[in-house]
């Protein structure tokens, strides 16, 4: 299983070379298959979702396709996902993104999907992963379920020293992770979590800090 877990998606060479690693191919050989649902419930400004895609599309793949799971029957995004090397899976409401992906149905295809394709994760993206949501800060409204899909078995809390989050402070999220028996991950927008089965390496140019860091990344 290969994952490319980030804060605000493709936002620097380091991480665009990290995904270069995973795929093995030059983007303009790949198909990447955007997931948007988790802005759906979002209110306000969508410029940094604009960004995200901008991010993705300046790659240079060879197709760039969005499929909202949350808006199509299973048999056309089943067909759309899996024509696609890379599922990048955008930022947005965790809870809702969690629910949608459960219901749907696609929760229960990724196992199987991830054995040949490329899972990217932007914000709520990254979180909803994990094996829990407990790091998000989305508002749940009504979906309460907190499960994650636990592809991996540590946390990552995404914006860290961002402006538009500024309830995510160090001394707060140490408080957090006081609940929480496994590794956290606190990355700023320049930074990224690559994932390869069981090896974790971070890639960044800017901050980021582990608590409760694992003994063996190996």
């Amino acid at each position: 299983m290969k994952l490319l877990l980030t804060s605000a998606g493709i936002t620097n060479r380091t991480i665009a070379k990290a995904l270069r690693s995973l795929t093995k191919k030059s983007f303009h050989q790949l198909k990447l298959v955007f997931i948007p649902t988790a802005v759906n419930p979002e209110k306000g400004d969508k410029r940094w979702f604009i960004q995200d895609l901008l991010n993705s599309r300046n790659l240079g793949f060879a197709s760039l396709d969005i499929v909202d799971v949350s808006a199509l029957p299973q048999t056309i995004w089943e067909r759309r996902i899996r024509d696609a090397n890379i599922i990048q899976i955008g930022g947005g409401n965790t809870y809702y993104l969690a629910y949608w992906i459960r219901k749907s149905g696609l929760g229960n295809m990724l196992p199987e999907l991830l054995q040949t394709k490329i899972y990217v994760g932007t914000s709520a993206g990254s979180i909803v992963a994990s094996p829990s949501l407990t790091m998000s800060s989305s508002e749940p409204g009504t979906f309460k379920d907190e499960r994650g899909l636990n592809l991996f078995k540590f946390h990552i809390r995404p914006h860290l020293y961002t402006p538009n989050f500024p309830q995510i402070k160090k001394k707060q999220l140490e408080k957090i992770a006081l609940k929480l028996h496994a590794p956290i991950y606190y990355l700023d927008d320049q930074s990224a979590i690559k994932v390869v089965d069981k090896k974790i390496e971070v890639v960044s140019e800017g901050d980021y800090f582990v608590i409760n860091p694992p003994v063996d990344c190996s």
